[in-house]
């Protein structure tokens, strides 16, 4: 039983050597990463900064413009926390679920909306974040150290005992749970992004102006909902973690 929780746990981690594509590497030492997935990713966080100081530029008591704007976005995400972690205990995990939605969205349109393939790059190709597997990877074992976390700091060891719930002859099923749930979270939006990308793209080389534009507008739409379902999830995972099981 173990051994197998062990075997499901090391494929997981070397999910992390899985490649789609050729890719622009930089080299730090012995550490090899993702070029373009670092550019994306760094203008992505730019644009998310200039936002907020745009928002916050000028606070008034009566909100206007970006700051409105700003207050309304906070509010749907303190709204998402809220009714997945419960009303005592969601605003410590507010920050954690904001900063995966909007990333995750900001990836997503970036994807979508930016003609990344006219700008040539020595290897690879510039292209949302979230279409490496890398990326999905990272952001489900986050979730996962923070469920784990939000439990034991409530619970301590005692956050254990749920594998043993109800019955202990569910234990072997729960520890999988706890594993397979970050890989249902990586592969779906790994998944979701990626195919996007790729059908936009061979309808544009098939029929370009006309059919790409309704497909892409659909990809808009499907992007929002796969960071509204990861940080969705990801708040249904910390509540659990935080729920009293009797």
């Amino acid at each position: 039983m173990y051994q197998q929780s062990f075997n499901i746990l090391d494929s997981y981690i070397t999910l992390s050597a899985i490649e789609v594509g050729t890719h622009l590497y930089w080299k730090f030492g012995s550490l090899v990463v993702h070029g373009q997935v670092f550019i994306v990713s760094w203008l992505v966080i730019a644009l998310l900064l200039l936002i907020s100081l745009w928002g916050t530029s000028n606070i008034n008591q009566t909100p206007q413009g970006g700051q409105n704007f700003l207050e309304f976005l906070l509010e749907f995400l303190q709204d998402i926390a809220k009714s997945q972690i419960g009303e005592h205990e969601y605003r410590q995990w507010v920050p954690y679920v904001a900063t995966l939605f909007l990333f995750i969205f900001g990836c997503n349109w970036a994807g979508a909306l930016i003609p990344w393939k006219i700008i040539h790059l020595p290897e690879g190709e510039l292209a949302a974040p979230t279409n490496d597997i890398n990326t999905t990877v990272a952001f489900s074992l986050l979730t996962s150290l923070a469920y784990f976390y939000a439990g034991i700091s409530k619970k301590g060891l005692g956050y254990f005992s749920r594998y043993i719930s109800p019955n202990p002859v569910f234990l072997p099923i729960n520890i999988l749970e706890d594993f397979t749930k970050p890989l249902s979270l990586s592969f779906r939006l790994f998944g979701n992004v990626l195919a996007d990308e790729l059908v936009v793209s061979v309808l544009t080389l098939l029929v370009p102006f006309i059919i790409p534009l309704p497909v892409m507008m659909l990809g808009l739409f499907a992007s929002a909902i796969q960071a509204l379902v990861f940080s969705t999830l990801s708040a249904s995972y910390i509540g659990e973690a935080l729920e009293d099981h009797h």
